[in-house]
């Protein structure tokens, strides 16, 4: 198995910063109050720890700059599939097993 940076060539960090402003910044529409109720009611230490992990996920998501290319190619069923078998092979041939 081959491993994929997370982010270009050059580019210093992640897209978006790992912080209650980071995070914040990259939601989109409702999102940002979705996150502060849940940021509010975690209790400091693993809860927060665990809100914070989850919607820095949906800000990375919400900032990718290719998401409305793919959300519009899901929605019109054009986005390439395939088959659990072609990802067999392909790891196979990648010596993955």
């Amino acid at each position: 198995m081959t491993a994929q940076p997370l982010q270009p060539p050059g580019q210093a960090g992640p897209r978006v910063p790992r912080t209650i402003g980071g995070i914040s910044d990259a939601l989109r529409g409702g999102r940002r109050a979705q996150f502060f109720a849940e940021l509010l009611r975690a209790e400091q230490g693993r809860d927060l720890d665990q809100v914070l992990s989850t919607w820095w996920g949906r800000a990375m998501l919400d900032s990718d700059p290719d998401r409305d290319r793919i959300h519009a190619a899901a929605e019109a069923a054009t986005l390439p599939a395939t088959t659990l078998e072609e990802i067999r092979q392909r790891r196979q041939q990648n010596g993955a097993g």
